[in-house]
């Protein structure tokens, strides 16, 4: 039998807090969301590695540390309403739930959001709505939000995402350029985005986040 709690300790201790996240609401879930209940059931032995959990399709649970230093940079508030984009089976849904007064979980495999939402419903994250559609669209209708956090890569930030997002808000992605990947936070005043570097990371481009090409005769 597999010990997955010590297995979570140990991810904790080797993955995230050797990255500078040190603030408790963070080491908390991180330790208290069961990882290995949020991967595919082929996967679970991988569920702690320090990678990227490929789920085929272009789609990736991120890894632990990446995952934790932007929960880092974000500092989530107990009063605040999260937009998770791209939650997959839930993981960062469910370890958000335990920081924020409620995630909304967007999801567009159907396959996936219907186990997500019993996989949140089985493990108490009772404040996470999951809303099932196109990922670039967000979820307008639960909005706006005082974070966005984008589970995947992204070459350019659809538009409807930004402006589900509050005045004083903040969204974390992380961005390709060429091989490299940059994860930068932004903050919205006065309906523009102003962003910062944040630190460096590496996960597939997401559907609909690609960079649009303009063609020219």
């Amino acid at each position: 039998m597999t010990d997955y709690a010590a297995r979570r300790t140990m991810m904790v201790d080797t993955q995230v807090r050797p990255s500078d996240v040190t603030k408790f609401p963070i080491i908390d879930a991180m330790l208290s969301v069961p990882r290995e209940a949020f991967v595919p059931r082929s996967l679970r032995e991988a569920a702690y590695m320090g990678e990227n959990i490929e789920l085929g399709g272009g789609r990736v649970i991120l890894e632990p540390r990446t995952l934790a230093k932007m929960l880092d940079v974000l500092d989530i508030k107990s009063s605040e309403l999260v937009l998770d984009v791209g939650s997959a089976l839930g993981y960062s849904a469910a370890v958000m739930a335990r920081m924020a007064a409620a995630v909304v979980a967007v999801e567009q495999d159907a396959g996936m959001a219907a186990e997500a939402q019993s996989l949140l419903v089985e493990h108490s994250a009772d404040n996470v709505i999951l809303h099932e559609g196109p990922l670039a669209q967000g979820a307008e209708e639960h909005g706006p939000y005082d974070v966005i956090v984008v589970q995947g890569a992204v070459q350019q930030l659809p538009g409807a995402l930004t402006a589900q997002l509050k005045d004083g808000g903040r969204i974390v992605c992380l961005f390709m350029e060429n091989a490299l990947g940059v994860v930068r936070i932004g903050y919205k005043a006065d309906g523009q985005i102003s962003w910062r570097f944040a630190f460096n990371a590496g996960a597939p481009v997401l559907q609909g986040f690609e960079k649009t090409t303009a063609f020219t005769l």
